[in-house]
């Protein structure tokens, strides 16, 4: 295998393990190196590094993946395949839960190498026709997934707008049984607004610019993007509907989800608006009109009604909520289309993709709730490599110079800490009685947040990867009571819930996440950005220099030259021995 490098890949040093300096600037110095000649990727021990290059490379090939297939992990250059079919496997020889943590900041290429790890998979593990029809539907569910969940931001032409975690679930021979994936957070938010510069989700567009004339003129939807409110920039198309006959989908609920999509559009016709949204929505349009603009309130033996003021909020809440649970259900018809429900003999590979660590002009709810969820995942990081790792040596008695690391815990506690955090005071505010505001809860946030080293004034969180002042004006995450009560009638399949905690339903849920990563063996991709202007061939030092130091990899790399930098479990090695 030596003999398959070329002077290409000895550019730079392949494994950070073996700088010479250990130093911030050799290690920038290097990665620069490799990428000058298209080499993103680059070990720190079994732990991978890949910087984003913004085009095309042709080393995701059938010959690059038959290639990196049962190879030793530093018998080749670096690459994604080797991670993956390392991981595989192990997991195969071992025999236990193997997941692969995915991080970055957005626009860092994160949802690419997830792609690629599934392709990898798709093509190198055993085949049957059964096996294949399940690879066939965990590929096709990438596309779906992305129309209806991603869209374009300032970062990233398709940046992630939701978190995902895929089990890909094998039996013990090493077929591809199944997968199941589990959703975190969808940016609702962006289906009424979007930053200036930014799109709506992908499905919008490819709905009015790719389906046919007869399904438009069936659901009354025009080609002209510009007749919409709630989008404003050009259209794309992608078509997703041999993305949809591989899944199982039928075409009645194509047609219903199409239903469901066509209320989120505004038009300047209101009562053509509603007109035809009841028809879809199966209420009466009277009725409807009525339940968003005004508000019944109870007086006594009376009923008043009042004209709401900001009618638009119920309009936009009713969106985003029909929007969401439409998510959620597209994420079960894909489980219910790919899960194998066989539990014997069966170990996964996790992928989580998730969304990276973000600052915008305005930073909503939304994006505190993600950053929060990079905290986590750094803490995870941080708890099993440079916390774990150094605890293990000093209970062993190994001479050991500690390497001294940032901690995030700190934050992770600022902002979940119970009865004291972010999230605690945010649900004692929602369910607070009187005359409770966007800055009543501000005021209260800086009265017992204040003193807390990394929180500032106007709600600025000093984060481990940067400052951020979250905006919260016009957050209020509440869907009006006397638009649910209405809703019962509606003759769809979906129902919709008041949610007043959802930071700390989406607190639970990731607790729930890092307790089912702590029970598989990690593995750890790194992406980084090459430059924030998303061009080829652009590399800029002073991004990439923030980028190595939030994420710890100068601590991790210490940590890995100065211990054991490839190691085994004592009952992993006992195993392997044995039955070598």
């Amino acid at each position: 295998m030596e003999g398959a490098l070329t002077a290409r890949d000895r550019v730079g040093i392949q494994d950070f393990v073996l700088l010479e300096e250990t130093n911030e600037a050799a290690f920038i110095s290097n990665l620069k190196k490799r990428y000058s000649k298209d080499l993103i990727y680059t070990y720190i021990g079994t732990l991978l590094v890949s910087v984003n290059p913004y085009k095309e490379l042709d080393i995701y090939n059938k010959k690059q993946m038959d290639t990196y297939m049962g190879v030793n992990f530093f018998e080749l250059p670096p690459h994604i395949y080797a991670l993956a079919d390392n991981a595989y496997h192990t997991m195969l020889t071992e025999f236990n839960n193997h997941f692969i943590l995915i991080s970055g900041e957005s626009g860092a290429g994160k949802t690419e190498a997830s792609k690629k790890i599934l392709q990898f998979y798709s093509v190198s593990c055993p085949s049957t026709t059964l096996m294949s029809t399940v690879r066939d539907k965990m590929l096709m569910s990438n596309p779906v997934l992305e129309a209806f969940g991603n869209a374009k931001t300032l970062k990233n032409n398709n940046s992630s707008r939701f978190g995902k975690y895929m089990d890909i679930q094998f039996d013990s021979q090493g077929d591809a049984v199944g997968g199941h994936i589990l959703n975190y957070l969808l940016e609702k938010s962006r289906v009424v607004h979007q930053n200036h510069g930014e799109r709506n989700f992908h499905i919008f567009y490819q709905l009015v610019e790719g389906a046919s004339d007869s399904l438009l003129q069936q659901l009354g939807l025009e080609r002209d993007c510009q007749h919409y409110n709630y989008l404003t920039q050009v259209c794309m198309v992608w078509f997703l509907i041999f993305s949809k006959k591989t899944l199982g989908f039928q075409s009645k609920n194509n047609k219903n989800n199409y239903n469901k999509n066509k209320t989120f559009f505004d038009t300047q016709q209101r009562q053509k608006f509603l007109d035809f949204p009841q028809q879809l929505l199966g209420v009466d349009a009277h009725s409807l009109q009525e339940e968003l603009t005004f508000r019944k309130i109870e007086a006594k033996q009376e009923q008043v009604h009042t004209h709401l003021n900001h009618a638009i909020y119920g309009r936009d809440a009713l969106a985003k909520a029909i929007y969401g649970q439409t998510f959620t259900w597209l994420v079960h018809r894909i489980n219910d289309s790919t899960e194998n429900k066989d539990a014997s003999k069966k170990t996964v590979i996790g992928l989580l993709d998730i969304y990276g660590f973000e600052v915008f002009y305005v930073n909503s709810f939304e994006q505190f709730c993600i950053n929060y969820c990079n905290e986590k995942l750094q803490q995870l990081f941080i708890q099993l490599t440079l916390k774990a790792e150094q605890d293990e040596y000093e209970a062993e008695g190994i001479e050991w110079e500690p390497v001294q690391f940032f901690n995030n815990k700190i934050i992770c506690d600022l902002v979940e800490e119970k009865h004291r955090g972010i999230i605690s005071l945010l649900d004692e505010e929602c369910l607070r009685p009187g005359d409770v505001t966007d800055l009543t809860f501000l005021e209260r946030l800086e009265e017992k947040m204040g003193n807390h080293p990394h929180f500032r004034g106007d709600f600025r969180l000093l984060h481990y990867a940067g400052e951020v002042t979250y905006c919260v004006v016009g957050n209020n995450p509440i869907l009006f009571l006397f638009l649910i009560s209405h809703l019962d009638q509606l003759q769809v399949i979906m129902t919709f819930m008041l949610y007043l905690q959802v930071a700390t339903q989406f607190k639970s849920s990731l607790l729930k996440l890092t307790e089912m990563l702590m029970a598989k063996q990690a593995w750890y991709i790194r992406c980084l950005k090459s430059n924030e202007s998303k061009q080829p061939g652009q590399f800029d030092e002073a991004l990439i220099r923030h980028q190595v130091k939030y994420l710890g990899l100068m601590e991790h790399l210490r940590v890995r030259r100065a211990g054991f930098a490839y190691r085994r479990k004592y009952e992993d090695f006992l195993k392997s021995s044995c039955c070598g």
